[in-house]
């Protein structure tokens, strides 16, 4: 099955690591149907991969019915969900299951990736 390597904020991160979060947002789907797991590299200060994440769903809809769906584990205030998505008529969010935070966090280079993604790259 297929990985992605997502840049998430550290503030993030943290609350899906606290499992307040259980959906992460993205504007773009990723395009390979058989990717089932996310790598999570938390952006600077961390810039490190800490954790990944079991994908369990991954939910296409307008913004308004896919935050119905999720909001109780979005981690995130509505008005940031709603600018976030401001002109945007898809939303996809990205079921997380089972956690996994790595004792010692990898760099990049480790994964054999260059520099962060700026929302998400494959990783074979």
């Amino acid at each position: 099955m297929g990985k992605v390597l997502i840049s998430i904020k550290p503030e993030y991160v943290n609350e899906i690591l606290a499992g307040r979060k259980k959906y992460e947002y993205r504007k773009v789907k990723a395009k390979k149907d058989n990717i089932d797991k996310m790598l999570i590299y938390a952006t600077a200060p961390i810039k490190k991969v800490v954790a990944e994440a079991e994908i369990l769903n991954i939910l296409e809809d307008a913004p308004d019915l896919i935050w119905e769906q999720t909001k109780e584990y979005s981690g995130i205030s509505k008005s940031l969900y709603d600018k976030y998505y401001e002109n945007s008529d898809i939303a996809i969010a990205y079921q997380l299951g089972k956690i996994k935070k790595y004792d010692q966090p990898k760099n990049l280079s480790e994964l054999g990736v260059l520099h962060s993604p700026q929302s998400f790259i494959y990783i074979d």
